[in-house]
Parts: C-alpha cells; sequence; structure tokens
C-alpha cells in the first residue's frame, strides 16, 4: 500500500510539471530555468518539440552524471525525467488555458512548483537542474547544492533574454521560477509540520493505555507537581500528525474531562513513525 501511495504521488507530481510546462509555459515563451527553459528556447529557435528535447538533454546529463552520481540516482532521475518527456508530448495537444502571460506566469509556476516538490518528497526527480546542480557539486562540494541551482537556472533565464529579446519575458522567467521555489519549499515544510501534545492530569496511566491501544502514537509519562495546588499530576508527552489532533483530544476528555492539553505545533519530528520530507 505505501508503495502505491509512493508512486502514485510521483506520478501526480509528473503530471503537474509536464502539465505546466506544455500549457502553461512553452506557448507563452516562459523560461524559468533549467531544461525546460532549455527546451522552450529549443522549440523557439530550432522547432524541435519540447518533449523530445527535453528527454535528449536529461539523457545527455544522466550519461555524464553515470560516474558522479551513480547508477542508483541515473535509474531513478531515467524514470522521472522519461514520464516528464512522456507527457509533455501528450499534454502538447491541449490548447494554451490562457495567452495572458501573468496568469500562465503564476499558474504554471504553482504547478511546476507544487509538482517538483510531490516527486522530491518520494526520493524521486524529474532531471533537469538537479542534474545539473549535483553535477556541479559533485565538481565544487563547498557550494551549497541552492546556490548553484539558482546560478544554473539563473543562466538560462539570461539565454531566454539574449535569444528572445524581451526584457519582460526574462522578469516573468524571474518571477515564475521565485514562485515555483516557494512552492516546493511550502509543499515540503507543510509535509514536515506535526503537533506535540502536553496534557496534564490525574489520569495519566488510563488515557496513556487508551490512547496507545487506539492510535499508532507512543505516550510518554511524567510525573509533575502542580505549582498552585502541589498536588501531584502526570504530564503526557505525545508527538502526532495534525489530522490526528481532534480526535486525539476527544479521547482524552472521555476520560478526564478536566485534563489540560496544550498543541504545540513543531516544524520536524524525526523519529519512529513519523517521516522527515526533503
Amino acid at each position: 500500500m505505501e508503495k502505491l501511495k509512493k508512486y502514485i504521488t510521483i506520478i501526480l507530481g509528473v503530471l503537474m510539471v509536464a502539465f505546466a510546462i506544455s500549457v502553461f509555459y512553452t506557448p507563452n515563451k516562459i523560461v524559468s530555468g533549467g531544461v525546460s527553459g532549455i527546451s522552450t528556447i529549443l522549440y523557439y529557435t530550432l522547432g524541435i518539440q519540447t518533449g523530445i528535447s527535453y528527454a535528449v538533454i536529461n539523457i545527455s546529463l544522466l550519461i555524464l552524471a553515470l560516474k558522479k552520481l551513480g547508477k542508483e540516482f541515473v535509474l531513478n532521475t531515467l524514470v522521472g525525467a522519461g514520464l516528464v518527456s512522456v507527457f509533455v508530448e501528450v499534454f502538447s495537444y491541449i490548447p494554451p488555458i490562457t495567452d495572458d502571460v501573468f496568469l500562465a506566469t503564476v499558474f504554471g509556476a504553482l504547478f511546476y512548483g507544487i509538482g517538483i516538490g510531490l516527486t522530491l518528497t518520494q526520493g524521486a526527480s524529474t532531471g533537469g537542474t538537479d542534474i545539473l546542480s549535483r553535477l556541479f557539486q559533485s565538481l565544487f562540494p563547498h557550494i551549497k547544492i541552492g546556490s548553484l541551482l539558482l546560478v544554473v537556472d539563473a543562466t538560462v533565464i539570461f539565454a531566454s533574454f539574449i535569444i528572445f529579446k524581451q526584457f519582460e519575458l526574462a522578469l516573468y522567467g524571474i518571477i515564475a521560477l521565485c514562485i515555483s521555489s516557494f512552492a516546493i519549499n511550502w509543499l515540503i515544510q507543510k509535509l514536515n509540520i506535526s503537533k506535540l501534545a502536553f496534557v496534564v492530569t490525574d489520569n495519566g496511566v488510563e488515557i496513556a493505555k487508551s490512547l496507545i491501544s487506539k492510535s499508532p502514537r507512543g505516550v510518554t509519562i511524567i510525573n509533575a507537581t502542580g505549582g498552585y495546588t502541589m498536588d501531584n499530576k502526570n504530564v503526557l508527552i505525545c508527538a502526532l500528525k495534525e489530522s490526528e489532533a481532534e480526535a486525539f483530544q476527544k479521547r482524552i476528555l472521555e476520560i478526564d474531562k478536566n485534563a489540560f492539553i496544550i498543541f504545540s505545533e513543531s516544524s520536524q519530528i524525526v523519529g519512529n513513525g513519523f517521516r522527515v520530507y526533503k
């Protein structure tokens, strides 16, 4: 079931990336960097179909990366990049949704960024800039990959300005790059957010047993003393997903209606039952 969910997520991400390239970016000459940007430039200068040039460039980069980055990375990227190339060609038969460059920039970047984010969270890659950046990082390991990505994308956007000779298109490319980068970071950050619950109660053992029997989450019990009443209390600590908070609270109040519950947002939890998305 987990593998099925993983592959569905990867395919959804690939579909969103391909849709953004074919329906928003290419028809409006939007170049936001990376191989998709190079493919758009080649389409308008040499007439090469976007999906074909995307595949050829990625395969060439993967051949160069084979020695430096290893077979596993190359094979995983080959699948992702191959699927993007196929779907870019399929979606190229769909008429452009809008000829307004600003709307195409915003919505194309959102689709592109979320799609890339979904594939990254599953340990996959759509190729392109990721390959270039990792190759450069193997040559210059002291430079952060984020900086390398920025340099590669900025170079492609600058090339689009030289070729199209339209300063506005270059600016739209920069906007698209910023929006897609924000979308990737937002998605990964959102998936990592969890809740940390603190429960002050007189029925700590009973509540802990109930929570453990009905939930995959563990509970830590700490003996404490109330600062005002000086009564002995139990403090329960539990890490849980945001979607589990309401049911968690309901179970506690069913046992102790006077329980004091504090929910705190956690940006990242590392440990059994929790996955860190990168």
